[in-house]
């Protein structure tokens, strides 16, 4: 169990440095869907690693982290849905 969440909470740690390069580089829109995807997921796998080994702190950061992305999605499909 120990090693499947390490691995999540590399993937996570990976789609969010990865988003992160990708909007540095002018790649990938700080403000799109995909962004803030790459955002809730990463975030999402490190709070459950986070929380698997009991760092509190980083669980509780990547849950207001995920958050966030939920709610720039929200805005995203209701921004897509009135035009």
């Amino acid at each position: 169990m120990d090693l499947l969440f390490a691995a999540v909470g590399w993937i996570g740690a990976v789609l969010l440095l990865a988003g992160y390069v990708l909007v540095t580089q002018s790649r990938l829109p700080g403000d799109g869907a995909a962004y803030q995807l790459m955002n809730l997921g990463g975030s999402l796998g490190l709070m459950a690693s986070s929380a698997y080994s009991a760092a509190w702190p980083s669980a509780g950061l990547n849950l207001i982290w995920a958050g966030i992305g939920v709610l720039a999605l929200i805005k995203l499909a209701r921004v897509g849905a009135s035009t």
